[in-house]
């Protein structure tokens, strides 16, 4: 049997009677022996040996083969040998204590619907017309409310804030500007100004010694005469 077929079974099964927890792994890259491995956690005793014969069941119905089954004395762990799969059917504590998910676990596979809805007949679908627009679903046409944005109020203040009043131009003048000629008068002052010798610049006098001061002493040396 093909090993998605048994796969797609044997989770079936599972479902059918509430497994909890279903997960499948690949383990082909890791043994030879089987290519899929399915753990499932089962609430009691009664549950995990239901579960167990939901798989062999379905298995045999769709005509594969089962190599054996393990544990349903007990019903803590039932082992169910399929060939290419194997199924371990284990009650909470057992499967925490245990964590096969840390061996086998690095290639999970992605588990569809157990149970598809199905397929409509030909005949129960609705005939669609011809016509383009009456094909098309009518959609109905709701109010549009156009939302003004609020005036940015901030922005104008903080832009008015920081614009430099300008400052008033000066009046242009109106019309030529015309030079005029200074008078014989001042012509003449200003001659005689410049015909002035120059005063000389005293030299500064020496200053006088200040009545504190102390005097200058001198110093008297004496010559001892020598006899003859």
């Amino acid at each position: 049997m093909d090993i998605k077929k048994l796969q797609t079974l044997v989770v079936d099964a599972l479902e059918d009677v509430k497994g909890q927890d279903i997960a499948v792994f690949e383990t082909g890259h890791l043994t030879s022996l089987f290519d899929r491995i399915a753990i499932v956690s089962g609430t009691s005793n009664r549950q995990t040996k239901a579960l167990a014969a939901s798989v062999r069941d379905k298995v045999k119905d769709a005509g594969g083969d089962i190599i054996g089954m393990e544990g349903e004395d007990t019903g803590e762990w039932v082992l169910v040998d399929l060939g290419d799969m194997i199924v371990h059917i284990m009650q909470a504590p057992i499967r925490a204590y245990y964590r096969l998910e840390e061996i086998w676990g690095d290639k999970p596979v992605k588990l569809g619907a157990a149970k598809r809805a199905p397929k409509k007949a030909a005949g129960d679908e609705p005939k669609k017309s011809g016509h383009l627009a009456a094909s098309k679903a009518k959609v109905e046409a709701s109010p549009v409310i156009e939302k003004k944005a609020p005036a940015k109020k901030a922005a104008a203040t903080t832009a008015a804030k920081k614009a430099p009043a300008k400052k008033a131009a000066a009046p242009k003048a109106v019309g030529k500007t015309v030079k005029v000629a200074p008078t014989k008068t001042e012509t003449a002052a200003v001659k005689a100004l410049k015909a002035l010798p120059e005063k000389k610049v005293r030299a500064p006098r020496a200053a006088k010694p200040a009545a504190d001061a102390a005097p200058a002493k001198t110093v008297i040396k004496r010559i001892k005469k020598v006899e003859a």
